[in-house]
């Protein structure tokens, strides 16, 4: 995991530069994104141990067991989720979508939601 500066300010990604979300209808350390809902938003599985880089900080991470059994990564307690839509690396496609029950936002290295929107204006008339 690692940062990444961007218009929304800096975020969390993973380790192929894609962002990382949270969905709000989560608790503290438990998942309630599955099924459909884990399809379009990938859990971030956590495959041994997450090295934190360049600003992520590691004392906030930890992980999770989903309700299936697999271990996911959290972040300050959120757990993390990549978005489908988001196809190339530092995308953030999903920033305040409003799906499968609650909205989905980027975390900031100090994992916190952040909630502004990306300008799509592209500075024209």
């Amino acid at each position: 995991m690692s940062t990444k500066s961007t218009p929304l300010g800096k975020i969390l990604v993973n380790s192929k530069g894609h962002t990382l979300y949270l969905f709000q209808s989560d608790k503290k350390d438990k998942s309630t994104c599955n099924g459909d809902c884990a399809k379009a938003w990938p859990p971030l599985k956590a495959n041994g141990k997450t090295i934190a880089k360049g600003g992520v900080n590691s004392k906030l991470l930890s992980t999770i067991t989903r309700s299936d059994g697999s271990k996911q990564v959290a972040y300050k307690g959120h757990p993390l989720y990549t978005f489908a839509d988001d196809t190339k690396a530092g995308q953030t496609n999903g920033q305040g979508i409003d799906a499968f029950g609650a909205k989905w936002y980027v975390l900031g290295t100090d994992g916190k939601q952040i909630t502004k929107q990306a300008s799509s204006q592209s500075g024209g008339y």
